[in-house]
């Protein structure tokens, strides 16, 4: 029979004093980390991993738009070095086993080619994009209506003198994420910047298209790794809209795919972030995305994630002023030998602030599993919050997995605060309605279980990716 753990749990802790944690502009001078010069380490393995990382990147020119990438390299090091590779004993991965990764032979992809297979067969988009394959930009497509004036898009070297300093300010200044995050700031080959001006509405998104042009042996286990960056910032009053989709160039490609995205909302600023995730069925992806938020900012995540024999994305939202509202929309499908894995955390600090999270996942393989841990954090002085947070899944194969682990604590004593989660299969009193109307049990499961999705996949905001979405989500099932 299937399997479902559900571990929720709402704190109420009134007593804990808990300042608010203002935005920090502070740059800091770059040092040199050789991992090399930490003789002692209890993590073999990471080490050897580190200096593989060091060796694949060619040393940074001594120029002003290379010290923000450098010092991300430099305090990854550092981070790295300390920390072991995670196993099922470490709670963040209680669920989730990396132990493929660890058991690979793993190679850092360090030159940039020109693939023309993957340039050639890229499906038509309207958007402005950027084709990215194994971190670097390999294709920028711009039209000269397509952006307004004043908007940058490209690769950190080729900012403006007059933005590089502005730009160089927040950037290698978010908090540290885990092991994975460190990977990807020692091993990333370079930084692709999207700057919007203030009060700025740029109408058309900005499309991100990822692949992994090198691709690995599974009897081997040889398995490269791509580290992507992207970093976002928006400045006071400006509106965009970013898509990244990750494309697996063939059905069993075996790679990792490593990504970070950073994103800085200032105050009354706007971003709609739309994830869609279609690796390869063997390979694997591990991604973060770290947002901050200033007052009366919004940001929204829509994200459909289908791809990977292990697929985990980490989301951390900081809301930074009062009025601030976050809503985070994912719907995750395993219908292969695959985890499928969603921890978000979101903390609430200031007054009036809102956060919304709908979460829905199908698991429809008998050794598929989904994964969810949500963190919703409102701390004292995020008094009259209004936060929600609903998990809903289904399994549809005998010993399918999910485990679910909705998490509200909550310090501040005026809120408005609620969380639910639900597992199950198709329940027949629907599957009834359908066939008491002459529809038959195949066609009536396959309805439900495409609705179940829709209501995420409906709001993407770009017609495209809608489109593209349903249909691929239609195909695998």
């Amino acid at each position: 029979m299937a399997t479902a753990t559900v571990l929720s749990r709402l704190s109420l802790i009134p007593n804990l004093s808990s300042k608010p944690r203002s935005f920090s502009n502070r740059r800091t001078t770059p040092t040199t980390v050789s991992v090399r010069a930490q003789a002692s380490f209890s993590d073999p393995f990471v080490l050897q991993l580190a200096e593989s990382l060091e060796d694949s990147l060619s040393p940074s020119p001594s120029s002003s738009s290379s010290l923000p990438l450098q010092r991300i390299r430099d305090s990854s090091a550092e981070s790295l070095l300390s920390t072991p590779w995670p196993s099922r004993r470490d709670e963040p991965f209680r669920f989730t086993d990396t132990s493929f990764i660890r058991y690979s032979q793993i190679e850092p992809v360090s030159t940039q080619q020109r693939n023309s297979e993957i340039l050639e067969n890229l499906t038509e988009t309207h958007l402005p994009n950027a084709v990215i394959i194994d971190g670097f930009v390999s294709n920028l497509t711009v039209g000269p209506l397509d952006l307004p004036e004043g908007i940058y898009f490209g690769s950190f070297s080729g900012l403006p003198d007059e933005l590089t300093n502005r730009v160089s300010e927040f950037i290698g200044d978010f908090d540290s994420g885990d092991l994975f995050w460190s990977i990807n700031g020692m091993g990333a080959p370079d930084l692709t910047v999207i700057y919007v001006p203030a009060g700025c509405k740029v109408e058309n998104s900005i499309h991100l298209r990822y692949f992994s042009g090198v691709t690995g042996d599974r009897e081997s286990k040889r398995l490269p790794v791509s580290n992507p960056r992207v970093f976002v910032l928006v400045e006071e009053g400006g509106e965009i809209g970013i898509v990244e989709e990750f494309l697996g160039k063939d059905e069993q490609g075996f790679y990792w795919t490593n990504p970070v995205l950073e994103i800085v909302v200032l105050k009354n600023a706007k971003v709609k972030h739309s994830y869609v995730q279609k690796e390869s069925m063997a390979a694997a992806h591990i991604k973060w995305t770290f947002v901050r938020q200033e007052a009366e900012s919004e940001y929204e995540l829509v994200e459909v994630s289908t791809g990977g024999r292990l697929g985990r994305h980490n989301v951390h939202v900081q809301q930074l002023g009062p009025d601030t509202l976050t809503e985070l929309t994912t719907f995750h499908m395993c219908v292969n030998e695959q985890t499928l894995d969603l921890h978000s955390r979101i903390v609430l600090d200031h007054p009036r602030g809102s956060s919304r999270q709908l979460h829905k996942c199908i698991v429809a393989h008998s050794s598929g599993q989904a994964v969810f841990d949500g963190n919703v954090r409102v701390n004292k002085y995020a008094q009259q919050t209004d936060a929600g947070q609903l998990t809903r899944s289904l399994l549809l194969k005998p010993r399918a997995t999910v485990n679910i682990k909705p998490n509200l604590q909550i310090i501040a004593d005026d809120v408005k605060c609620s969380h639910g989660a639900a597992i199950s299969d198709l329940e027949e009193d629907q599957l009834f309605y359908f066939q008491a109307r002459g529809i038959d049990l195949e066609t009536a499961r396959r309805a439900l279980i495409s609705s179940f999705g829709s209501e995420v996949i409906e709001k993407f905001p770009n017609r495209e990716i809608r489109d593209q979405a349903r249909n691929h989500v239609k195909s695998l099932l």
